[in-house]
């Protein structure tokens, strides 16, 4: 009784003429507005200095980028069913951030006299022009951040960083700046996502076992934050985590777009071993289509048909029930006695590569195909051909620097007669100008202008060429010792580089060595270079000589060595 005598003492305005609306998204063109408690805390302050009693409060947690929110719905059916002579609200941008919302509340301000009311100011139908503008710049606002977003997020994919949340395992950058956050990997939870996929692998593990095993044995709860996490990981994410190329250190973005990125984080698994997940899970969860890098495709012709050799990949099961063998992809069961994979016991896995001609321009080719390891092996035995010693090597490259130091002397005094002819040359071009220009000259009478052209075209043409052969002359002993040092070191290194070297360190190995690369019969050829056909000589020469010079102790004989090879007309030029 009491309280309704102090609001008849205030005269305040019906509470039935007013609603307050707040509004507070979760999305990104609202993450630094104010909470709905405090966009509330402000309306009450407001509600005091214009002693308007308490009324109705809407409020929800939505965006306003499209239309179709809740109790903002509820609000327009307020306004059109009458009696409503304003709405409170922080900001105009808490009302509408669409064009169709917007259009509404300025209907009815326009037409039903309703008052908008916010800490800064009341727009009524005198406003309507600034309202305009207002939604306008909010819708704006939405859409070029949209596009900000987006260009972002796609920027950090071609970087290599996956624009969204961690993934198990894997952690937020919380430290790093806007556009430059990371994603590394998860201290505590790392270890125990990577034995859940060691589990699967074994064959003897599904899903769901393993995910007993990881919530339940090994206490495994997701990232706790404010309002979510501490929880055991879900059987739906189980399957969704083993089929997540994330792992192996791809992904897809924007998701469904078929555009694939390297990531630079720290892969959990191999390709192989997913790959192998994928056959256990019978491709459950359509994972990305198999795409596998194979490194010699396109350097090798088949030497039947001149085709080229591509590759292909087999896997394959021996069952542990019945031991019949069977290409495992696509499969989940054995064909021969219809067990499971997941319920074999251990089976034997398969992997095989094959090279073999694409039979493209002659279908009756009789080649068959051949194992890359069989294939390696071969390449490893060319380059063995060419391989020389690290002192082989040393030898080599000293001694061309000596015959550069004798050709440089030679070089030298050919420049020097180079030289004296291009200034002669230049001589002779201001001598013609001079003509041209004298006062002798003046009625042509000594030189015409067609003699003056002639003359000029001919001798700018001999002194370009006198020119190209003092810069060829100049570094023709460099480039050639350079080109012989990288030609002996490529015989010195060639062989270790391609053992231990990756897919494009093998092709440019194997297009260094020689040209015409050729499989026929199971044998690969190949023409080596000029230069590598000098090496593989004195290599055969150096491989009959060099055990005389190797006494049961080996003490040095580096100097015996050397004399050879100094005397030896293969290793030297002719």
């Amino acid at each position: 009784m009491m309280r309704n005598d102090k609001m008849k003492t205030m005269s305040p305005k019906s509470m039935n003429n007013y609603i307050t609306y707040a509004r507070k998204s979760s999305e990104t063109e609202d993450r630094q507005v104010a909470s709905i408690p405090d966009q509330l805390k402000e309306v009450d302050l407001l509600k005091k200095r214009l002693n308007i009693a308490p009324h109705l409060i809407l409020s929800e947690s939505k965006t306003a980028k499209i239309p179709g929110r809740k109790e903002f719905n509820r609000l327009v059916e307020l306004i059109e069913a009458g009696g409503i002579k304003g709405v409170l609200c922080w900001n105009l941008s808490r009302l509408a951030r669409n064009g169709k919302d917007g259009g509404v509340i300025i209907w009815a301000v326009n037409e039903l006299d309703l008052e908008i009311i916010t800490p800064s100011k009341t727009f009524t139908k005198e406003d309507i022009f600034l309202m305009y503008i207002e939604f306008g710049m909010a819708n704006q606002f939405v859409n070029d951040l949209s596009k900000n977003v987006k260009r972002g997020l796609k920027s950090k994919a071609e970087k290599g960083w996956l624009p969204s949340g961690a993934k198990p395992g894997y952690t937020n950058d919380k430290f790093a700046e806007k556009g430059n956050k990371t994603t590394p990997i998860d201290p505590e939870r790392f270890p125990l996502i990577r034995k859940t996929w060691d589990l699967v692998l074994t064959g003897t593990y599904g899903p769901l076992q393993a995910l007993r095993t990881l919530n339940e044995e090994w206490g495994y709860r997701t990232p706790k934050h404010k309002r979510i996490g501490g929880k055991p990981m879900t059987r739906s994410y189980i399957y969704k985590m083993l089929t997540d190329p994330f792992y192996y250190g791809e992904f897809e973005y924007p998701v469904g777009s078929g555009i694939w990125h390297k990531g630079k984080h720290q892969p959990m698994i191999t390709r192989e071993e997913f790959d192998r997940v994928q056959i256990f899970l019978g491709n459950k969860g359509r994972p990305r289509p198999k795409t596998h890098a194979f490194t010699y495709p396109g350097l090798l012709r088949c030497g039947e048909c001149s085709a080229m050799i591509t590759a292909e990949e087999k896997y394959q099961i021996i069952c542990s029930h019945c031991k019949y063998k069977f290409s495992s992809l696509n499969k989940a069961t054995c064909p021969h006695c219809q067990t499971l994979i997941t319920a074999m016991d251990n089976p034997t896995r398969l992997h095989y590569i094959y090279y073999h001609c694409t039979k493209r321009k002659k279908k009756t080719c009789s080649q068959k195909a051949i194992r890359v390891e069989v294939l390696e092996q071969q390449f490893d035995t060319l380059l063995e051909k060419i391989q020389i010693s690290e002192g082989f090597k040393n030898w080599a490259v000293k001694h061309l620097n000596e015959v550069a130091d004798i050709e440089t002397e030679d070089r030298n005094s050919i420049i020097q007669s180079q030289q004296k002819a291009y200034d002669d040359c230049v001589k002779r071009i201001d001598n013609l100008v001079k003509l041209k220009i004298s006062s002798q000259n003046s009625n042509n009478e000594l030189l015409s202008d067609d003699e003056f052209r002639n003359q000029k075209e001919s001798l700018l043409v001999e002194k370009s060429k006198l020119m190209k052969k003092l810069q060829d002359t100049d570094g023709r002993i460099d480039k050639w010792v350079e080109l012989t040092e990288k030609t002996f070191n490529f015989a010195c290194y060639a062989r270790r580089w391609f053992t231990d070297g990756d897919i494009e360190t093998k092709k440019q190995i194997l297009l260094g060595i020689g040209s015409n690369l050729t499989l026929k019969d199971g044998i690969v050829g190949v023409d080596l270079e000029k230069p590598l056909q000098f090496i593989e000589i004195a290599r055969n020469e150096v491989m009959e000589i060099s055990p005389m010079f190797e006494p049961t102790e080996k003490p040095d004989n580096s100097g015996q060595m050397d004399s050879f090879y100094s005397k030896n007309l293969s290793l030297l030029p002719r």
